[in-house]
C-alpha cells in the first residue's frame, strides 16, 4: 500500500531524496551527470509531458534567473498560463517549479502570492512516489529527476507555455530534450570551468547546445571570443534544414545578439529600470535580453506584436502591461536573491552573484551608493564555494567597506580562514575584515542584526550589533559570494 502524504512524511521524503540523489549545489561535480539519454528514457516512460506546450530554454554563466522570472511575468501578463523553471531554490524546494497568469490555481499551501502557484507538496508527494522506482532503476541526479517533475506539473497544469532554465552548461544539460519556440543564451563568464571548459569559447560551446534547428536566438552579451561560435552553431545546425535551402543569410537572421540592436521597448528603459523591483546594475544588460526576446517572441506570435492589437485595449495597453510586468517582475513571481533589499534599518542587500563577471557589477554599485552620500559605512558578508574564482572576487572588494568572511553552509563551502588567506594573498589589510562560522552570526557582526536575533558576540572582535539604532539607517550590509549563504540570510528577514 502507497503511504499517504503527510508534512512529516513530505519533510522526511525530501531529506531522504537530497541525500540518496545529491544535488550539484550540494555537493558539486560529484552530482553531475553530464548526458541526455537517461532523460530521453525516461520522458519516454513519462509519455513526453514538455511536448504538450511551448517552451523557451534559457542558458548563461550569469543572469539566468532573473531574465527567466522576467520572461514568465510578461507571458503570464499577455493572458497565457505560463510554467517556470529555474535552480537552485532561495526558501522553499518549491520555488523551482511555479506557474503564473490566468487560472494558475494558486493553492493556499503554498509560499506563491498574487496570481503565482508553487508546486504543492503533495504534487511532490506523488511524483516521487509514482516514479521513485526509475529513479533507482536509471540512477538519476537530483536535477534530472526534478527536471522531469517540472515538465510533469506543467503538463498537469495546462499551461501555454513554460519558461525552462538550464542547469549547468547546455550541451549535455538534463532540460534540453526540449525544442523551444526560443533559445536564449545571456552571456558567457568563467565559471564550472572543471566541468565546462577553461576558455569563453569552450564555455559558449556548451552553452551553445541549446541552439536547435529553426529556433531563433538570443544572446544577451556579445564578445569577439564567443560570437563566433553562436554563429557557427547557428549556421551548421540550420545548413541541412529544406525550409532554407542553404540560404545563409536567412539561416543567420536566427540570430539576435541584444546588444547590437534597439528592442521596440528600449526606448522606455529608463523608466522602467527606475521602477524595476529587481534592483541591480547588472539587470540592465538583462532587460535589453528579455526586451529582444519579446521582439522575436511577438513576430512569432506567441506575445502580443507592438504593431496589432489583439483586445488589451490596444497596443499602448499591452504595452503598458509588459512594462508592469517588467517593473514587478520579482513581487509576482515570488523570486528572491537578486539584488534583493530584505531591510531599511540597516540597508541590507542580498545577492546570489557568485564569480567576478558577476561581482564586478555589484561591488561597483555598491561604491557608487557609498559615494552618493546617502550611506556613511558598508560591511559585505562574503562566503564562497571551494571550486570558485574567490581570488578573482578578493581583487574586486571595494576598499571602503568593512568585511565578514564566512563559512557557508555545505561540504563545498570555503573555510572563512581560506577566504582571509586569499584576501590576504590579495593585497588586502586583514585589519578591516573578520571571520565567522556561520551565516546568523555573521549577519549580527556586520550590523544587519541585532545581537538579541544574531547570536553574535564580540568574540571575532567586533563591536555588537548596530541594527535598530539611531545610526542604522546610514549603514549599508552587502550580503553575497553564494546562493547558500543568501539562502540562510534571506530567511532572517524575510518572514
Amino acid at each position: 500500500m502507497t503511504e499517504e502524504y503527510s508534512e512529516k512524511g513530505y519533510r522526511q521524503m525530501l531529506d531522504a531524496l537530497f541525500l540518496r540523489f545529491p544535488s550539484f549545489q550540494k555537493v558539486g561535480a560529484a552530482a553531475y551527470k553530464p548526458g541526455i539519454d537517461n532523460m530521453l528514457f525516461f520522458d519516454q516512460l513519462a509519455g513526453h509531458p514538455h511536448r504538450k506546450y511551448k517552451t523557451i530554454h534559457i542558458a548563461g554563466t550569469n543572469g539566468k534567473g532573473s531574465v527567466s522570472n522576467m520572461l514568465a511575468s510578461v507571458c503570464a501578463a499577455a493572458g497565457l498560463k505560463t510554467g517556470l523553471y529555474t535552480s537552485p531554490h532561495i526558501l522553499d524546494f518549491r520555488e523551482r517549479m511555479r506557474v503564473a497568469g490566468p487560472e494558475s490555481g494558486r493553492g493556499t499551501d503554498g509560499p506563491g502570492q498574487n496570481d503565482v502557484r508553487y508546486i504543492s507538496e503533495k504534487e511532490v508527494w506523488d511524483f516521487v512516489h509514482r516514479w521513485g522506482a526509475t529513479f533507482e532503476h536509471l540512477d538519476l541526479s537530483f536535477f534530472e529527476i526534478t527536471t522531469m517533475m517540472a515538465f510533469d506539473w506543467f503538463a498537469s497544469r495546462n499551461v501555454d507555455i513554460a519558461v525552462i532554465e538550464t542547469g549547468l552548461g547546455g550541451r549535455l544539460d538534463s532540460t534540453n530534450i526540449i525544442t523551444p519556440e526560443l533559445s536564449i543564451i545571456t552571456c558567457i563568464g568563467l565559471d564550472h570551468c572543471d566541468m565546462l571548459g577553461s576558455t569563453l569559447g569552450e564555455i559558449a560551446f556548451e552553452k551553445a547546445g541549446i541552439i536547435k534547428p529553426n529556433v531563433p536566438v538570443v544572446v544577451g552579451e556579445s564578445d569577439p571570443e564567443t560570437d563566433p561560435v553562436f554563429e557557427r552553431k547557428v549556421l551548421y545546425t540550420n545548413l541541412p534544414e529544406p525550409d532554407f535551402n542553404g540560404d545563409r543569410t536567412r539561416i543567420m537572421s536566427l540570430l539576435t545578439f541584444a546588444d547590437k540592436v534597439e528592442p521596440s521597448m528600449w526606448k522606455d528603459r529608463e523608466t522602467i529600470l527606475e521602477r524595476m523591483d529587481l534592483q541591480g546594475k547588472y539587470q540592465e544588460k538583462n532587460l535589453r535580453t528579455v526586451m529582444a526576446a519579446l521582439d522575436v517572441l511577438s513576430r512569432k506570435g506567441t506575445v502580443p506584436s507592438p504593431e496589432a492589437a489583439d483586445g488589451m485595449q490596444g497596443v499602448a495597453g499591452w504595452t503598458g502591461k509588459a512594462e508592469d510586468a517588467l517593473e514587478h517582475t520579482a513581487g509576482r513571481m515570488q523570486f528572491h536573491g537578486r539584488w534583493e533589499k530584505v531591510s531599511d534599518r540597516p540597508y541590507v542587500i542580498c545577492d546570489i552573484g557568485h564569480n567576478p563577471h558577476a561581482l564586478k557589477y555589484n561591488f561597483a554599485q555598491l561604491k557608487k551608493m557609498m559615494e552618493s552620500g546617502r550611506f556613511d559605512s558598508l560591511t559585505i558578508v562574503y562566503g564562497a564555494m571551494s571550486d570558485k574564482d574567490v581570488d578573482g572576487v578578493m581583487r574586486l572588494l571595494p576598499d571602503c567597506a568593512e568585511l565578514v568572511f564566512v563559512t557557508a553552509p555545505g561540504r563545498r563551502a570555503m573555510p572563512a580562514e581560506d577566504i582571509m588567506e586569499r584576501f590576504k594573498a590579495a593585497g588586502g589589510d586583514p585589519s578591516r575584515a573578520v571571520c565567522c562560522g556561520d551565516v546568523r552570526t555573521a549577519l549580527g557582526l556586520a550590523g544587519a542584526l541585532p545581537a538579541s536575533r544574531s547570536g553574535a558576540d564580540d568574540g571575532c572582535g567586533v563591536s555588537s550589533s548596530i541594527a535598530g539604532q539611531p545610526g542604522a539607517a546610514r549603514h549599508l550590509v552587502y550580503v553575497g559570494g553564494s546562493t547558500y549563504v543568501v539562502s540562510e540570510a534571506v530567511p532572517c528577514f524575510v518572514r
